[in-house]
């Protein structure tokens, strides 16, 4: 079996390009690491969802259907979307061309100790997306094909996955807003104007 290859990016550094690229993307951060990260240039076209382990690929998949002409991004962890392979088929049998759905791997549970992962065993998410129909799925080890990639994961036209594996570099645990309701709250108004709420 030949050696397979390593996670070498950082994870906040991965973070920082994606955000600087959103313009008026809508993000849904997964549990945890990315949402810790995503927290560090808030933005109120994020939505945090820190407490909802299993469920950003679908929120994203939610949003994506009901806002066709904003582009969606969702990045959220390994560990994450292992718990949701149902939503690969899900996402991948609605096929919504402004949906990108980015996994940060670091091939651990971060969360809770750092256990192995399925994808330190080989499990390969980006053979899973495209075995679900995914038009456009790859992995990503290097800066050069983050900076290649990144483009078309917020201008592109279809149904996107990239699983971006990262090093193992931990950073202290911390969002700066916990409150669920404010969070929807405040994405909903920013998406759809105080009318919203009328």
């Amino acid at each position: 079996m030949p050696e397979r290859k390593q996670g070498t990016l950082d994870r906040r550094a991965v973070m920082s390009e994606l955000l600087k690229a959103r313009k008026d993307a809508l993000i849904v951060t997964g549990l945890g690491s990315t949402c810790y990260d995503a927290g560090t240039v808030d933005h109120p076209n994020t939505f945090y969802l820190w407490g909802g382990m299993g469920a950003a690929a679908m929120m994203g998949l939610g949003l994506a259907l009901a806002q066709p002409s904003r582009r969606v991004v969702v990045v959220t962890g390994d560990g994450e979307m292992l718990m949701g392979f149902g939503a690969f088929a899900t996402i991948g049998s609605k096929a919504p061309k402004n949906l990108s759905l980015i996994v940060i791997d670091n091939e651990h549970y971060s969360e809770t100790g750092m256990q192995p992962t399925h994808t330190q065993r080989g499990i390969d998410l980006s053979e899973v997306a495209k075995a679900c129909n995914f038009p456009s799925a790859e992995t990503i080890y290097t800066e050069r094909e983050l900076t290649d990639a990144i483009p078309d994961l917020f201008n592109g036209s279809s149904l996107m996955f990239r699983d971006i594996k990262v090093n193992t570099k931990r950073y202290p645990m911390s969002i700066r807003m916990r409150d669920g309701a404010y969070i929807k709250d405040r994405f909903r108004e920013n998406l759809l104007g105080q009318a919203a709420f009328d």
